[in-house]
Formats: structure tokens, C-alpha cells, sequence
């Protein structure tokens, strides 16, 4: 397994190879990650490559948020892709991906972009889409795996994909989750023991929702804030607890495959979750 730099020297690494998967990180990996990898691995074949890439990006972080603070692991991060089937790692400096401040910026649609998680975390959609367009670029690969933990942001991607008619084929990998069923997350490691255990509470608020809806409840605004309520009165800061369409996010309508989503801050750390309902 290589790792590299820069870009000319992953654009020459890549001369080579016609079929590339691709997994873009921000490192601090965990079993989550590397799935996508093997999941990546196996859909580009033996003859193909499979580049992750390792960039903590400074534009999809509000001032307020963990940007200075988040986890740098490479070297450990290294080693875990190796073993996962990577042959290639980008872990580009700053300097290196952004040589002069980003002026033009991918803006996805607001209908999609600036609800849920973009209403809470304004802008993050757009500093997503930028430097996801911007090492589609760079990698050019002919498949993307994205995690479905980051519900709304697969959506994006896909979007955005499609709309610049972007070569890419996107794969969603499945929310892996420790034996308890705590969803993998790199934020997971600022939670103590108590609060990862706590922690589970939150998929188990969305698997009540679900339960609701499925046994008839329909005052979704009602079941909504009942949830978040409870989640306030075990001592978490809730976002959003919500059920909505899968195929745009939209109003859950009878009928439809749906999925339940949740953001919320227990102690300092904001963890997310979702579970699909066919």
C-alpha cells in the first residue's frame, strides 16, 4: 500500500488503473470505515484500485465546532486500511488541497441541504460537497462508498452526483454498530464509559418512533416531540428526532419506505443515528 501527498503523485500512482474505488475519510478510523473499504474492494474487482482518502476539512466545520480538536491518527489509520485491502492513501496537507482560499464552492439545493442536520450545522453541506467534488476530481474513480450513518450527506453526494453528471457510480455502505448497538462513530471516542452506555438510548428512541408509526400513530409532530422530550429528560440535548421519507427526506407518507434520524448532544459529544424502514 502506498501513501501519498499530493496530488501529482496520486494522479501518476493512478495512471494505471482504469477501475477505482473510491472511500473519502477524515481519519480517526474505525471498523465503520474499513468496511467500506472491503465494500469498495470487492466492487471494483482484483484489477482495480481502491484509494482512501485522510483530510480532516476545514470547511465543513463552523467555528464552534472540533476542528482544531478532532483526532489526527495516520499512522494508525494506515495500518488499518492496509489490512482492509487499500492500495492507495491521499492524505493531502492543507497547503496541498486548498493552495489558495476555496472561492468557488459546490452549494447544493436548500430543500435538501439546509434541513436536518444542514439547519443545525449551517454551511456543512456546502464545505462537504466542495472538497468531495474537488478529490472526485483528483481520484477520478469510477465507484464512491459512503456510509449510511451520515444519512442526509449519501443523499447529498448522490445528488450532487447526479446533477454534474459526475462518471461515478455511488455505493451506500451499512451503519455498523458495536455488539451493543451503538452506531460507529470517530466522535464515539470523546464519550466516557457511563455515556456510552447511555448512548444507546438514542437508537432506541428512534426504534420507538418506528414502533409507533407501524402501530398507527400518525400525529407525527406529536410523536416527534414526545421523543425529543424524552431524550431532554435523560439528560441529552436533542437536534432532531424525525421520520421522513427516504427517497428526498421529505414528509413521511404511508406507503413510502421511510427512515427514523436523530441528532443529539450527550455531554459535549454530538452523535447521530438513523434506521431505515422498508
Amino acid at each position: 500500500m502506498q501513501v501519498i501527498h499530493t496530488i501529482a503523485e496520486l494522479r501518476d500512482a493512478l495512471a494505471i488503473h482504469r477501475q477505482r474505488g473510491f472511500v473519502p475519510t477524515m481519519g480517526n478510523l474505525h471498523d465503520g470505515h474499513l468496511a467500506l473499504v472491503k465494500q469498495a474492494r470487492e466492487l471494483v474487482g482484483p484489477g482495480g484500485a481502491v484509494v482512501a482518502s485522510i483530510f480532516v476539512n476545514r470547511l465543513q466545520f463552523a467555528p464552534h465546532e472540533d476542528f482544531d480538536t478532532y483526532p489526527r491518527t495516520l499512522a494508525r489509520d494506515c495500518e488499518l486500511l492496509e489490512g482492509a485491502g487499500c492500495d492507495l492513501v491521499f492524505a493531502p496537507s492543507e497547503a496541498e488541497l486548498y493552495p489558495e482560499p476555496q472561492g468557488y464552492k459546490v452549494v447544493p439545493p436548500a430543500e435538501l441541504a439546509d434541513i436536518l442536520e444542514g439547519h443545525f450545522r449551517p454551511g456543512f453541506f456546502t464545505g462537504v460537497c466542495t472538497v468531495v467534488h474537488k478529490l472526485f476530481n483528483i481520484v477520478q474513480p469510477t465507484l464512491a462508498v459512503f456510509g449510511k450513518k451520515d444519512y442526509q450527506q449519501l443523499m447529498v453526494i448522490r445528488r450532487m452526483v447526479a446533477q454534474m453528471a459526475l462518471p461515478i457510480a455511488i455505493h451506500g455502505g451499512e451503519t455498523r454498530r458495536s455488539p451493543e448497538g451503538l452506531a460507529l462513530s470517530s466522535r464515539n471516542g470523546y464519550l466516557s464509559e457511563a455515556e456510552k452506555a447511555e448512548a444507546l438510548r438514542l437508537s432506541r428512541t428512534l426504534r420507538a418512533l418506528i414502533a409507533r408509526w407501524q402501530a398507527g400513530g400518525r400525529d407525527l409532530d406529536a410523536m416527534e416531540a414526545e421523543a425529543m422530550q424524552a431524550l431532554r429528560d435523560a439528560g441529552w440535548a436533542p437536534d432532531y428526532v424525525t421520520l421522513r421519507r427516504q427517497h428526498d427526506l421529505g414528509a413521511a407518507v404511508d406507503g413510502q419506505p421511510l427512515v427514523a434520524l436523530a441528532a443529539a448532544r450527550l455531554g459535549k459529544t454530538r452523535l447521530i443515528d438513523n434506521l431505515e424502514i422498508a
